[in-house]
């Protein structure tokens, strides 16, 4: 039945009644009518879908919630009217559940937090960091996760975001923000905390304390992987991606550096260099931290490690000079990487230095002399070399290393019909060195007279046996062996009067020798690498680690040599020497 008074007609406006109708409820029914309807007007214009739940509140003198307007006069004694959003409304009626906007918004106190029944699922075996933080599906590297059930990477957290379809697809449950290292469940979306999670996130980015630095170098203790297996941090392999070996024994030697690997090892040596926008050559920096990290760290799953990421940055740099899946000269590698890093950390040619010109960069004279045209007359060759232009001129230079010729290998085999492998002792390549001995170099045009003096040594020298001879139609490899010891190698004879004086301590020792074995463009690099801690050498190729006896390495076609200079304390000894 309807409450309407008879002879009621409703108002075309709120204001005086016309004459006849009741005066006791058309004022009010007005005024009741163009709350409401105001009330649904601005519902509209905010967007909010309305819902049927209505709240009584007490009078207050401010403007209402949702009008525009102030309560209208004369409205003393009614309820106030608050519509609500149907979300809220919706998410109101069910009290078990933390109140939760869009999804991807958690309440931080979740008691799921700290009792994710999804903990055991997690499999460590499947775990690699070592690969670039891409999404499997997208290929995006903002955002990623890692399913820490099945290994693979994936973007978001979000509905319809690839990890979210993952999780409920395959009932996988336990992400990581490869970025954040944070840890989720999902479909549920709620944080994981966990104690027991912590050393998933110090193999994904491991930290060294000052004092674990200063001790890496006295630690002999053996770790185990998640596997089983035993290896020595520092000692380990590097994966062998289809051709990178060249690359994977550069980055081992550099790796055994003691100061260059300090350096690299804690990352707030190099966060806060400043470099220019948009300058991808501070990429190879972070990478190359990244794997001594890796090398380096103790509580590794595995036994060995994946440059990837350090080569995929290589190539990036390099603009693809040095590439993975074909084979490189360990040379050039060596000599671009130093250069690159040295001008990534901000250092230049001439006045800033930088980590690595502080552990490899020497210092020498070259006296140069023009050579007039051996085809000229006698008398013609002997007034040129009166002019200014054929007389002898120095300059002062700088080397990160030192190139060593081989003598030419015999064309002849022997009565036996075999191949003569000539060995040379060190010290003989060393003399071009000396200041002394003038070598003859030709261009396409002119000759020159060349000879070399030392003037500073670098703590680590770096010895590059010239093995390769290229020409326009093929490559040709110097078999010879060179004897050198290991240990006591003094350069003292090679340096100027002047010079000694300066230098109190020129002996070196052994510490990283690189072989190239096979074909110059078929062939295969090694490593050998003395451990500080026990004194012991390894050799390293790609995965495979196996000890090895000193006496065997001089046996070996050495290419790239590192030598660390004596500071004049006892050196600890070395097996077998």
């Amino acid at each position: 039945m309807s409450s309407r008074p008879p002879g009621w007609q409703r108002p075309a406006s709120i204001g005086p009644a016309p004459a006849g109708a009741p005066r006791a409820h058309a004022p009010t029914r007005a005024r009741h009518e163009g709350l409401g309807r105001g009330c649904e007007a601005a519902g509209r214009r905010q967007g909010a879908p309305m819902a049927a739940r209505v709240k009584r509140e007490p009078r207050s003198p401010q403007p209402w919630p949702g009008c525009p307007t102030a309560a209208p006069r004369g409205a003393a004694g009614w309820a106030r009217v608050k519509r609500e959003p149907a979300e809220e409304v919706a998410i109101k009626q069910e009290p078990d559940e933390p109140e939760e906007g869009e999804y991807g918004r958690f309440d931080p106190e979740d008691r799921r937090s700290r009792h994710c029944p999804y903990l055991d699922t997690i499999n460590k075996s499947v775990l690699d960091f070592d690969f670039e933080k891409l999404c499997s599906i997208s290929l995006s590297h903002i955002n990623v996760y890692a399913c820490l059930v099945c290994g693979k990477y994936f973007q978001g957290r979000g509905l319809k975001s690839h990890a979210y379809i993952h999780s409920v697809q395959f009932s996988h449950h336990v992400f990581l923000n490869l970025h954040t290292l944070k840890f989720y469940c999902l479909p549920d979306n709620y944080e994981i905390i966990d104690s027991s999670l912590e050393d998933i996130t110090y193999v994904l980015k491991p930290t060294f304390t000052h004092q674990h630095i200063s001790n890496l170098d006295r630690q002999a203790k053996l770790s185990r992987a998640y596997d089983g297996t035993t290896y020595l941090p520092g000692i380990v392999g590097l994966n062998n991606i289809k051709a990178n070996d060249y690359a994977n024994a550069v980055l081992q030697a550099l790796s055994n550096v003691p100061p260059l690997r300090n350096y690299f090892l804690e990352e707030e040596n190099y966060k806060h260099i400043r470099r220019p926008p948009g300058d991808i050559m501070f990429l190879l920096v972070q990478r190359f931290g990244e794997l001594m990290r890796k090398l380096w760290n103790p509580r590794n799953f595995k036994a060995h490690v994946s440059p990837h990421e350090m080569l995929q940055a290589v190539v990036l740099c390099s603009k693809k000079n040095f590439q993975i899946t074909k084979q490189g000269d360990g040379v050039d590698f060596l000599s671009w990487f130093l250069n690159a890093l040295h001008s990534a950390l901000g250092g230049t040619k001439k006045k800033k230095k930088t980590i690595v010109t502080e552990v490899f960069q020497g210092s020498m004279r070259i006296f140069t002399k023009k050579l007039p045209h051996p085809d000229l007359p006698a008398d013609e060759k002997e007034q040129l070399l009166q002019n200014d232009e054929y007389q002898e001129k120095m300059v002062e230079s700088t080397f990160m290393y030192l190139t060593l010729d081989l003598p030419t290998a015999p064309l002849y085999k022997d009565e036996k019909e075999q191949l003569i492998i000539p060995q040379v002792p060190l010290f003989n390549i060393l003399a071009k060195f000396n200041g002394i001995m003038e070598k003859e170099y030709k261009t396409y045009k002119e000759n020159f007279l060349k000879r070399f003096q030392l003037t500073k040594l670098p703590p680590y020298l770096i010895f590059c046996i010239k093995r390769f001879t290229k020409n326009n139609f093929f490559v040709e490899k110097n078999p010879t062996i060179v004897n050198f010891p290991i240990t006591n190698v003094d350069l003292r004879e090679y340096l100027s009067e002047e010079v000694q004086a300066v230098h109190k301590n020129t002996v070196y020792d052994l510490i990283a020798n690189i072989v190239h074995d096979g074909k110059p463009t078929e062939g295969a690099y090694r490593i050998h690498v003395l451990h500080h801690g026990t004194g012991k050498w390894y050799e390293l190729q790609d995965l495979q680690v196996t000890d090895i006896l000193p006496q065997m390495i001089t046996l070996s076609e050495a290419y790239i040599q590192i030598w660390k200079r004596r500071d004049g304390q006892e050196e600890k000894p070395q097996q077998g020497t």
